[in-house]
C-alpha cells in the first residue's frame, strides 16, 4: 500500500500536534487568563508530565507543576523578516504575565548566555543573522524545578512529543517501482519514494513519536539540548550531501557548468553558511559546559543527566571538527574554480597577444606612412620647404619613446644609484676610521703606552 505521504515525513505541523493526546489520558482543561494582541503570530505547545513516563497536552496557562508533575511551554517564533524587537513583542504577548521584562530579554537577545535570572536558570544559544535564513538558529530556555519555558526560531525537528504507533521508521519499507501495480507490491509494506528516502538520509534521529517521555525536568533539559545538536547535525549532513553532488557534477560537467557556478557564487555562499553554522556551534561550546556546571549544583538535576550533558559537549566538539572539514573542502573546490578561471583568462590574453603581434607592425607602418607631412619617402612630395618634416616627426617620436622607456626604467635605475652611493659612503667612512685608528696606535707605540679600549 502506498502511504509515503510527505505530511508524515515532515512530522506534522505544530498545530496538529497540539490537538493530539494520548489514547488513555484525557486533555486537561484550564481557562485562558488574558487575550493576546498577536493571535496566530507564534505557535505554542504546552505539555504536562506526571513523572512516570506519561504526558498530557494542556492549555497555555504558564502554571508550574506540583509534586512530581512538571510543565513545559514552548514558543515557536516565525522564520520571517521581523526585527528582534518584534520577536520580543511576540514573547511579551504570550509569556507576560507571569514573566517579567528581564526574563523576556534574556530569552530573545542574541549571543550565548547562561545564568540565573529572577531565581530561574536561563540559557540561550541565539545566533545573529536574518531570521529567514536556514542557518540562523535560536534556542533559549528558562528552567525551574517544576516548569520549563523554551523559545525557538522556526521548527526544531524531534523537539515535541506525539502519540506512539505513528512512526514511519518502525514500518517495513518497500522500494517504489513504476512497473509494479499497487496489488503487486509486497503485502503489509510501505512504499518509500525516492525524494522521501533522500530526506530521511539527511536526518540523524528518529521521529517525534519515538521520543522517550522525560520523567524529570533534568531529562527534559537534556532532551531540548539533544534536539538542538541533532538539528545542527542535520544541517551539516545536508550540506555534506549537497557538496558531494556538486563535486560529481563538476567532474562530469564542462566549462559551462563551472562558469555558471562562478557567476552564481555558489561556493562563497556555501562557505558563508558554514561559517554561520560554526558560529552557532561555538556558542554551544560556551553554553553547554556552563549549563552542566550550574545544573550539577541543583538537587533536582539527576546525576545521569549530567553525564548526558557531557556526552552532548563531546558531540558538539566532533560536529565542529566535521563542519571544519566541510569548510576546507569548499575552500579547495573554490580554489580549483578560481585556478580554472585564471587559466581561461590567460588563454584569452594569449590569443589577444598573438593578434597584437600580427597587427602591431602593420599599424606602425600605416601610421608612419600615413602622416600628413612632407618628406615622406617613396612619395611624390618634391617641395624643398617640406622635405625635413618626416625626419623631424620621426626624431620627435624617438624622443618620446626614449622618455617613456626612461619613466619605466627610472625606479630601478634610482635604486641602483642609491645603493651605489650608500656603499660609497660606507667605504669612505670605514677608510677614515681606519686611518684615524692607525694614527692613534702609532702615537701610543712611540710613547710606549697602552691603547685605551
Amino acid at each position: 500500500m502506498d502511504v509515503a505521504r510527505e505530511e508524515a515525513i515532515s512530522f506534522r505541523d505544530a498545530e496538529e500536534m497540539d490537538q493530539e493526546t494520548s489514547e488513555d489520558t484525557p486533555l486537561r482543561e484550564t481557562t485562558r487568563l488574558y487575550r493576546t494582541h498577536f493571535p496566530g503570530a507564534v505557535r505554542q505547545r504546552a505539555y504536562i508530565f506526571d513523572g512516570q513516563g506519561r504526558f498530557y497536552h494542556k492549555e497555555w496557562d504558564l502554571a508550574e507543576g506540583s509534586g512530581n508533575e512538571f510543565c513545559w511551554y514552548h514558543v515557536e517564533l516565525p522564520k520571517g523578516n521581523q526585527k528582534l524587537s518584534q520577536s520580543a513583542q511576540y514573547l511579551i504577548d504570550v509569556l507576560c504575565p507571569p514573566l517579567k521584562l528581564q526574563d523576556i530579554l534574556s530569552l530573545v537577545s542574541n549571543g550565548p548566555f547562561c545564568g540565573h535570572v529572577d531565581g530561574a536558570l536561563v540559557f540561550r544559544i541565539n545566533s545573529p543573522g536574518p531570521p529567514s535564513s536556514n542557518y540562523t538558529f535560536r534556542i533559549a530556555a528558562r528552567v525551574t524545578e517544576n516548569s520549563v519555558i523554551t523559545v525557538s526560531l522556526g521548527r526544531v525537528p524531534r523537539l515535541g512529543f506525539s502519540t506512539m504507533g505513528e512512526s514511519l521508521l518502525s514500518e517495513i519499507p518497500s522500494i517504489e517501482n513504476p512497473s509494479y501495480t499497487r496489488d503487486e507490491q509486497k503485502e503489509g509494506s510501505i512504499v518509500i519514494k525516492e525524494h522521501v528516502l533522500e530526506f530521511l538520509l539527511t536526518m540523524n534521529h528518529s521521529e517525534e513519536a519515538d521520543n522517550p517521555v522525560p520523567k524529570s525536568v533534568s531529562n527534559l533539559v537534556v532532551h531540548i539540548l539533544d534536539t538542538h545538536v541533532d538539528h545542527l547535525q542535520d544541517v551539516a549532513t545536508k550540506l555534506e550531501i549537497d557538496l558531494d553532488s556538486v563535486e560529481l557534477e563538476l567532474d562530469k560537467g564542462g566549462s559551462a557548468l563551472k562558469k555558471q557556478m562562478l557567476d552564481n557564487r555558489r561556493f562563497p555562499k556555501m562557505h558563508l553558511n558554514l561559517q554561520r553554522l560554526l558560529q552557532v556551534i561555538a556558542h554551544g561550546e560556551q553554553v553547554f559546559p556552563r549549563v552542566k556546571e550550574k545544573c550539577s549544583s541543583k538537587l533536582w538535576f539527576a546525576s545521569e543527566d549530567i553525564s548526558s550533558l557531557e556526552e552532548l559537549i563531546g558531540r558538539l566538539r566532533r560536529l565542529k571538527e566535521n563542519v571544519g572539514f566541510i569548510a576546507n573542502r569548499v575552500t579547495a573546490i573554490q580554489a580549483g574554480l578560481d585556478s580554472w578561471q585564471s587559466e581561461q583568462i590567460n588563454r584569452k590574453l594569449y590569443y589577444l597577444s598573438f593578434l597584437s603581434i600580427i597587427f602591431l607592425p602593420l599599424s606602425i607602418i600605416t601610421g608612419v606612412f600615413g602622416m600628413n607631412v612632407g618628406g615622406v619617402p617613396w612619395t611624390e612630395q618634391k617641395d624643398p620647404a617640406l622635405k625635413d618634416g618626416f625626419r623631424n616627426v620621426m626624431l620627435l617620436c624617438v624622443g618620446l619613446l626614449f622618455l617613456a622607456l626612461l619613466c619605466f626604467v627610472f625606479p630601478a635605475l634610482y635604486k641602483r644609484l642609491a645603493e651605489w652611493h650608500r656603499k660609497r659612503v660606507i667605504q669612505r667612512s670605514w677608510s677614515l676610521n681606519r686611518k684615524s685608528f692607525l694614527k692613534r696606535t702609532r702615537g701610543h707605540d712611540e710613547r710606549g703606552g697602552y691603547l685605551r679600549i
